[in-house]
């Protein structure tokens, strides 16, 4: 018998499922009805701002750096456009070599250019953009522009270079830029938050010279520019900008025709030499031979490059004048005769005889002088520059007392230069030995140890910064102005000229007398002492003194002979002096290395550079030619005007006018915008 299904059952169950659909729908509408009103009604701004922040992106817009200019306004230091060629490493599809081997098909990829980009790949990150080539041709840009889709990761980007038109002339002065390492990253990351932000988007600092030490100067003030992007983050247009602000111009006090008059004169040799005016301390010329080309430093030095130059054995890297200590020599025997004078252990008349030697214990200190000098007073003994005086006068005078008097000159100080990097070089006392050495018995200072500081030898080691200080000191009757390079600096928005004031250091408590007889003393060592021959003929007064300094000590009882000596083991040639003897108007300090007599080897820079600088003359060539061989004392030949001689610049795309490198032709810069385009990432809000 069929069972009768019971309908309203049925209908009852069905209605009871409808109505649990029916509210399972109502409950999940509603939910999404609320999400819609939390989403769209508390937090529409949050969300609103996002959307915005997508489509507008912040990109930082890099300032043009600040000129450096010389004292009369020649450019040594500016900018030019480029467009390069960079790779994302983060964003390539391949291997690095693949890439760079493919594009060297459709672009010149040079070695040295794969060099560049290894070693600036090592001291990066994977998501920088990285230069695998600079300095791109209108054909080159086009070329790749055709090529761009087989390329990821890899971008035609236009750049500011520095440019450094003279090359290699004033490099240790002006320094260099190069890309900021990651060191440089971590330390700017301590910066304050405004400091941090003007840097965004920065890929480059000042490394060395008035670069680095004048960075914020020479910097600008980064602007930003907005950008609207697509989905995808690529630019679709500019919706506004805040321009970035030039670096201020920084001109030195520098006359880059001296300059490079005095690094002529030295030729192959190494040496270094400050010229100052000592009436306001401002640095004519700062000279350090051998230098560098700064250009090789702009777009990231290449290995063989940098090895090159870091391991050559005459150390261009080094900035001898800044760096570089030097046993002053005989040039110390000035200070050494004042300290006497105003110690009362000598009168000017008060005289020894020379035998030509002094002994001290069981050991002879010689005089240069086989013979000796015979009877001396203190002139003599500056003029024709007797060793055993001055052995003898050290020993009276004692070591610390011989300290607290140089050290008033700024010996074994910090001159206070407004370049970075400077060393104190070494004044020796007592206190300084027991501070040194750690063994009781290499702690005491010895007697005989004291004998060779009155010749400026022993521990004595100064900066030629130091000398030149020093000896501008005794030219400006005992005031001692603080040394500068940079003379002004010019706001480039509102034309603002600041010049730095000269600023007075210290002055010399001694007896006017005192000061005046050395002064006359050096003066009679240019008339008719060690360096007459040098100032043969100027038609000016002037002070100065010799100086010759062991590099290597000499047994004793042996002779020196400088043919049988290494020639990096040969004695250093010196020489100190100023002009006009009555109204100085220039003092210079210089050091040849290991060029032996300061009378036949230094003395002829410093009288070509004060011929310069008072008489507007420039050596001939035939002259040059002979101070660079060491064979020429007094000027020979017919000097010539300063200002017909032609400065002509040796390197730098940019020329000494600076004048921009950015390809010009049409096709290329709408190349260009098509690759940037089509390439450009989602840029970060900064």
């Amino acid at each position: 018998m069929t069972e009768l299904r019971n309908v309203e059952q049925d209908l009852s169950r069905f209605r009871a499922r409808v109505l649990a659909a029916s509210l399972a729908v109502l409950v999940c509408f509603l939910l999404l009805v609320s999400r819609l009103v939390w989403l769209q009604v508390f937090r529409h701004q949050e969300f609103a701002e996002q959307a915005e922040n997508n489509r507008i992106a912040i990109v930082p817009i890099v300032p043009n750096r600040g000129l450096i200019l010389d004292r009369n306004g020649i450019v040594l230091a500016s900018n030019y456009s480029a467009y390069t060629l960079e790779i994302t490493p983060s964003r390539v599809d391949r291997a690095l070599d693949t890439v760079v081997d493919d594009l060297e098909k459709v672009i010149e990829i040079t070695p040295r250019d794969r060099r560049r980009f290894k070693k600036l790949l090592e001291e990066s990150k994977s998501v920088d953009s990285i230069p695998v080539r600079t300095k791109l041709t209108d054909e080159e840009v086009a070329k790749f522009a055709a090529q761009r889709f087989r390329f990821p990761g890899v971008d035609i980007k236009a750049r500011l270079f520095r440019s450094y038109p003279w090359g290699e002339l004033a490099s240790h002065v002006i320094g260099y830029i190069g890309r900021i390492n990651q060191a440089e990253k971590e330390q700017i990351e301590e910066w304050p938050e405004d400091e941090q932000a003007n840097y965004r988007g920065t890929e480059y600092i000042g490394k060395l010279g008035v670069e680095a030490s004048f960075e914020s100067t020479l910097h600008g003030v980064t602007g930003v520019e907005q950008v609207e992007t697509s989905a995808g983050g690529r630019a679709v247009r500019r919706l506004g900008s805040s321009p970035a602000t030039p670096g201020n111009t920084v001109k030195l006090s520098i006359d880059i025709k001296l300059q490079k008059l005095i690094e002529d004169l030295y030729g192959d040799r190494r040496g270094a030499l400050v010229a100052i005016a000592p009436k306001t301390g401002e640095i004519l010329a700062f000279v350090s031979k051998p230098t560098f080309d700064p250009n090789l430093f702009v777009d990231g030095i290449d290995t063989e490059n940098w090895q090159a130059l870091n391991e050559s054995i005459d150390k261009p890297l080094l900035n001898r004048a800044l760096r570089g200590t030097y046993p002053p020599g005989s040039t110390y025997k000035p200070y050494m005769a004042l300290i006497a004078l105003e110690t009362g252990k000598r009168t000017p008349q008060q005289t020894i005889n020379d035998p030509g030697y002094f002994w001290f214990g069981n050991h002879q200190f010689r005089d240069d002088k086989v013979g000796g000098h015979g009877v001396v007073d203190m002139y003599k003994s500056i003029v024709a520059s007797c060793d055993t005086y001055y052995f003898m006068l050290a020993n009276d005078l004692g070591v610390d007392t011989i300290h607290d008097y140089m050290d008033k000159f700024g010996f074994g100080e910090l001159t206070g230069i407004d370049i970075a990097g400077e060393s104190k070089g070494l004044l020796p006392s007592t206190a300084w030995k027991r501070a040194a050495y750690r063994k009781p018995e290499q702690q005491k200072w010895y007697a005989g140890e004291t004998i060779s500081l009155g010749i400026g030898q022993g521990y004595n080691n100064f900066t030629i910064l130091q000398l030149a200080s020093a000896v501008s000191m005794l030219a400006h009757d005992g005031v001692r102005m603080k040394p500068h390079l940079v003379s002004d600096i010019t706001d480039i928005t509102t034309k603002e000229n600041r010049h730095i004031e000269p600023q007075v250091i210290s002055k010399l408590d001694v007896k006017p007398e005192n000061l005046a007889f050395v002064k006359k003393a050096m003066v009679g060592v240019n008339v008719e002492g060690t360096s007459a021959s040098a100032f043969k003929g100027a038609p000016y007064s002037s002070g100065g003194k010799t100086g010759t300094a062991q590099v290597v000590g000499i047994a004793q009882g042996s002779k020196y002979n400088a043919s049988q000596v290494d020639e990096r083991h040969r004695d250093h040639a010196l020489f100190i002096a100023y002009a006009p003897a009555d109204d100085p108007k220039i003092a210079v300090a210089l050091v040849v290395e290991n060029a032996g007599f300061g009378a036949a080897n230094a003395a002829p820079i410093a009288r070509r550079a004060i011929d310069y600088w008072l008489l507007g003359q420039y050596p001939s060539e035939e002259d040059i030619a002979a101070v660079q061989k060491g064979q020429a004392t007094a000027p020979i030949g017919t000097p010539r005007n300063a200002s017909d001689v032609p400065l002509a610049p040796k390197g730098g795309p940019g020329g000494a006018t600076g004048v921009p490198a950015l390809p010009a032709s049409a096709a290329a810069v709408a190349a260009v915008a098509a690759v940037e385009s089509a390439a450009r990432p989602m840029a970060q809000t900064r």
